[in-house]
Protein backbone atom coordinates (compact mmCIF):
# COMPACT_ATOMS: atom_id res chain seq x y z
CA UNK A 1 0.00 0.00 0.00
CA UNK A 2 2.59 2.62 0.73
CA UNK A 3 4.59 1.60 -2.52
CA UNK A 4 1.37 2.78 -4.42
CA UNK A 5 0.72 5.96 -2.45
CA UNK A 6 4.28 6.70 -3.01
CA UNK A 7 4.30 5.76 -6.85
CA UNK A 8 1.15 8.12 -7.38
CA UNK A 9 2.52 11.02 -4.97
CA UNK A 10 5.98 10.82 -6.90
CA UNK A 11 4.04 10.77 -10.75
CA UNK A 12 2.61 13.83 -9.70
CA UNK A 13 5.77 15.57 -8.45
CA UNK A 14 4.84 15.94 -4.73
CA UNK A 15 7.46 15.38 -2.32
CA UNK A 16 7.15 13.21 0.41
CA UNK A 17 9.05 11.97 3.23
CA UNK A 18 8.17 8.99 5.53
CA UNK A 19 9.00 9.93 9.47
CA UNK A 20 10.69 8.59 11.54
CA UNK A 21 9.20 6.49 14.13
CA UNK A 22 6.45 5.01 12.39
CA UNK A 23 6.54 1.67 13.29
CA UNK A 24 6.31 2.38 16.62
CA UNK A 25 3.17 4.20 16.19
CA UNK A 26 -0.47 3.65 15.25
CA UNK A 27 -3.85 5.13 15.45
CA UNK A 28 -5.10 4.07 18.87
CA UNK A 29 -8.12 1.89 17.82
CA UNK A 30 -7.60 -1.27 18.88
CA UNK A 31 -6.82 0.42 22.48
CA UNK A 32 -9.71 2.62 22.47
CA UNK A 33 -12.36 0.39 20.86
CA UNK A 34 -11.57 -2.56 23.85
CA UNK A 35 -11.50 0.15 27.02
CA UNK A 36 -7.60 0.30 27.92
CA UNK A 37 -7.79 3.87 28.47
CA UNK A 38 -4.25 3.99 29.90
CA UNK A 39 -2.83 2.60 26.69
CA UNK A 40 -4.90 4.41 24.39
CA UNK A 41 -3.56 7.71 26.26
CA UNK A 42 0.17 6.50 26.05
CA UNK A 43 -0.21 5.90 21.91
CA UNK A 44 -1.88 9.23 21.48
CA UNK A 45 1.14 11.19 23.22
CA UNK A 46 3.39 9.13 21.02
CA UNK A 47 1.58 9.98 18.29
CA UNK A 48 1.29 13.40 18.66
CA UNK A 49 5.29 13.90 19.51
CA UNK A 50 6.03 11.97 15.88
CA UNK A 51 4.11 14.17 13.72
CA UNK A 52 4.61 16.97 15.72
CA UNK A 53 9.01 16.57 14.55
CA UNK A 54 7.87 14.88 10.57
CA UNK A 55 5.17 18.11 10.39
CA UNK A 56 7.53 20.74 11.98
CA UNK A 57 4.24 21.58 14.30
CA UNK A 58 1.77 21.49 11.60
CA UNK A 59 3.52 23.07 8.85
CA UNK A 60 3.44 19.59 6.01
CA UNK A 61 0.66 17.87 5.98
CA UNK A 62 0.15 14.11 7.26
CA UNK A 63 -0.98 11.54 5.26
CA UNK A 64 -2.44 7.83 5.82
CA UNK A 65 -3.11 4.74 3.73
CA UNK A 66 -6.09 3.60 5.40
CA UNK A 67 -9.00 5.14 5.93
CA UNK A 68 -9.76 3.46 9.71
CA UNK A 69 -6.74 4.34 10.65
CA UNK A 70 -6.95 7.83 8.71
CA UNK A 71 -10.06 8.62 11.11
CA UNK A 72 -8.37 6.99 14.24
CA UNK A 73 -5.94 9.87 13.89
CA UNK A 74 -7.79 12.54 13.22
CA UNK A 75 -9.64 11.38 16.81
CA UNK A 76 -6.22 11.18 18.52
CA UNK A 77 -5.25 15.01 17.41
CA UNK A 78 -8.52 16.35 18.59
CA UNK A 79 -8.42 14.15 21.88
CA UNK A 80 -5.23 15.74 22.62
CA UNK A 81 -6.49 19.76 21.51
CA UNK A 82 -4.29 19.27 18.58
CA UNK A 83 -5.31 21.89 16.39
CA UNK A 84 -2.25 22.86 13.72
CA UNK A 85 -1.71 19.55 12.68
CA UNK A 86 -3.98 18.20 9.15
CA UNK A 87 -4.42 14.30 8.69
CA UNK A 88 -5.48 13.51 4.83
CA UNK A 89 -6.60 10.16 4.31
CA UNK A 90 -4.49 9.46 1.07
CA UNK A 91 -8.13 8.88 -1.28
CA UNK A 92 -8.92 12.12 -0.29
CA UNK A 93 -5.67 13.52 -1.08
CA UNK A 94 -4.97 11.82 -4.53
CA UNK A 95 -8.68 12.47 -5.67
CA UNK A 96 -8.64 16.40 -4.91
CA UNK A 97 -5.31 17.15 -5.41
CA UNK A 98 -3.38 14.36 -8.02
CA UNK A 99 -6.29 13.36 -10.15
CA UNK A 100 -6.57 16.20 -11.75
CA UNK A 101 -3.11 16.50 -13.03
CA UNK A 102 -2.41 13.08 -13.88
CA UNK A 103 -2.45 11.38 -17.63
CA UNK A 104 -5.92 9.88 -18.14
CA UNK A 105 -5.79 6.08 -18.14
CA UNK A 106 -7.49 3.46 -20.65
CA UNK A 107 -11.14 2.34 -18.09
CA UNK A 108 -12.53 -1.13 -17.49
CA UNK A 109 -16.30 -1.86 -18.01
CA UNK A 110 -16.65 -2.06 -14.18
CA UNK A 111 -16.34 -2.10 -10.73
CA UNK A 112 -17.90 -3.18 -7.77
CA UNK A 113 -16.95 -0.59 -5.02
CA UNK A 114 -17.12 -1.20 -1.28
CA UNK A 115 -17.11 2.23 0.86
CA UNK A 116 -15.93 1.88 4.34
CA UNK A 117 -17.47 2.70 7.92
CA UNK A 118 -14.76 5.19 8.12
CA UNK A 119 -14.86 6.82 5.48
CA UNK A 120 -18.66 7.32 5.17
CA UNK A 121 -18.54 9.04 9.05
CA UNK A 122 -15.71 11.41 7.87
CA UNK A 123 -16.86 12.32 4.40
CA UNK A 124 -14.47 10.50 2.16
CA UNK A 125 -16.72 8.26 -0.02
CA UNK A 126 -17.08 10.76 -2.73
CA UNK A 127 -13.24 10.85 -2.88
CA UNK A 128 -13.11 7.07 -3.15
CA UNK A 129 -15.27 6.96 -6.29
CA UNK A 130 -13.35 9.52 -7.72
CA UNK A 131 -10.59 7.07 -7.55
CA UNK A 132 -12.62 4.41 -8.62
CA UNK A 133 -13.96 6.31 -11.77
CA UNK A 134 -10.54 6.62 -12.72
CA UNK A 135 -10.10 3.25 -13.36
CA UNK A 136 -14.15 1.85 -14.54
CA UNK A 137 -16.68 3.44 -16.53
CA UNK A 138 -18.52 1.75 -14.27
CA UNK A 139 -18.49 2.07 -10.49
CA UNK A 140 -21.80 0.13 -8.57
CA UNK A 141 -21.93 0.45 -4.99
CA UNK A 142 -24.28 -2.24 -4.04
CA UNK A 143 -27.96 -1.57 -2.72
CA UNK A 144 -27.28 -3.76 -0.02
CA UNK A 145 -24.01 -2.16 1.20
CA UNK A 146 -23.33 -1.80 5.17
CA UNK A 147 -20.53 -2.60 8.01
CA UNK A 148 -18.54 -5.53 6.51
CA UNK A 149 -18.42 -6.55 10.46
CA UNK A 150 -14.83 -7.10 10.60
CA UNK A 151 -14.22 -4.55 13.24
CA UNK A 152 -10.56 -4.69 13.50
CA UNK A 153 -9.85 -8.31 14.63
CA UNK A 154 -13.53 -9.35 15.60
CA UNK A 155 -13.65 -10.95 12.08
CA UNK A 156 -10.99 -12.83 13.06
CA UNK A 157 -11.91 -14.03 15.82
CA UNK A 158 -15.61 -14.27 15.35
CA UNK A 159 -16.17 -15.12 11.84
CA UNK A 160 -19.71 -15.59 11.91
CA UNK A 161 -20.12 -12.11 12.06
CA UNK A 162 -18.56 -11.04 8.70
CA UNK A 163 -20.67 -13.57 7.20
CA UNK A 164 -24.07 -12.42 8.79
CA UNK A 165 -23.11 -8.91 7.91
CA UNK A 166 -22.02 -9.09 4.53
CA UNK A 167 -24.77 -11.58 3.07
CA UNK A 168 -27.36 -9.11 1.23
CA UNK A 169 -24.63 -7.13 -0.35
CA UNK A 170 -22.42 -10.40 -1.43
CA UNK A 171 -25.48 -12.03 -2.57
CA UNK A 172 -26.30 -8.88 -4.82
CA UNK A 173 -22.80 -8.80 -6.03
CA UNK A 174 -22.59 -12.31 -6.76
CA UNK A 175 -25.48 -11.58 -9.42
CA UNK A 176 -23.26 -10.31 -12.11
CA UNK A 177 -19.43 -9.78 -13.00
CA UNK A 178 -17.07 -6.87 -12.21
CA UNK A 179 -13.85 -6.22 -13.56
CA UNK A 180 -12.47 -5.18 -10.13
CA UNK A 181 -13.66 -5.21 -6.81
CA UNK A 182 -12.45 -2.03 -4.78
CA UNK A 183 -11.98 -0.87 -1.20
CA UNK A 184 -10.27 1.38 0.86
CA UNK A 185 -8.97 -0.49 3.77
CA UNK A 186 -7.68 -3.69 3.87
CA UNK A 187 -9.86 -5.70 6.92
CA UNK A 188 -12.87 -4.59 4.91
CA UNK A 189 -10.93 -6.01 1.74
CA UNK A 190 -10.48 -9.31 3.95
CA UNK A 191 -14.44 -9.27 5.02
CA UNK A 192 -15.36 -9.04 1.43
CA UNK A 193 -13.20 -11.35 -0.17
CA UNK A 194 -14.26 -14.18 2.35
CA UNK A 195 -18.06 -13.01 1.69
CA UNK A 196 -17.63 -13.20 -1.85
CA UNK A 197 -14.62 -15.17 -2.83
CA UNK A 198 -13.52 -12.32 -5.39
CA UNK A 199 -10.35 -10.63 -4.94
CA UNK A 200 -11.01 -7.43 -3.00
CA UNK A 201 -8.31 -4.17 -3.48
CA UNK A 202 -7.22 -0.92 -2.54
CA UNK A 203 -8.75 1.35 -4.77
CA UNK A 204 -4.82 3.18 -4.99
CA UNK A 205 -3.35 -0.24 -5.40
CA UNK A 206 -5.11 -0.67 -8.51
CA UNK A 207 -4.80 2.64 -10.16
CA UNK A 208 -1.17 2.56 -9.00
CA UNK A 209 -0.66 -0.65 -10.82
CA UNK A 210 -2.57 1.20 -14.04
CA UNK A 211 -1.04 4.01 -13.86
CA UNK A 212 2.70 2.04 -14.09
CA UNK A 213 1.49 0.10 -17.09
CA UNK A 214 -0.64 2.64 -19.32
CA UNK A 215 0.92 6.30 -18.36
CA UNK A 216 3.05 7.80 -20.71
CA UNK A 217 6.96 7.56 -20.25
Amino acid sequence: MQFAVLSLLTAAGVGVTVPKGINSICCGTPWKSKGMTKGYASMRARVVDVMRRATHDGELVVLSDAVSCSEGFVHELEYEGVTNIKVVDAVQYIADELLPSLPPLPKVASAALHPTCSSTRMGWNDSIRKCAEAIADEVYVANNWGCCGFAGDRGMLHPELTASATAREAAELERRHFDYYLSANRTCELGMERATGKPWRHVLNVLAERMVEFAPA
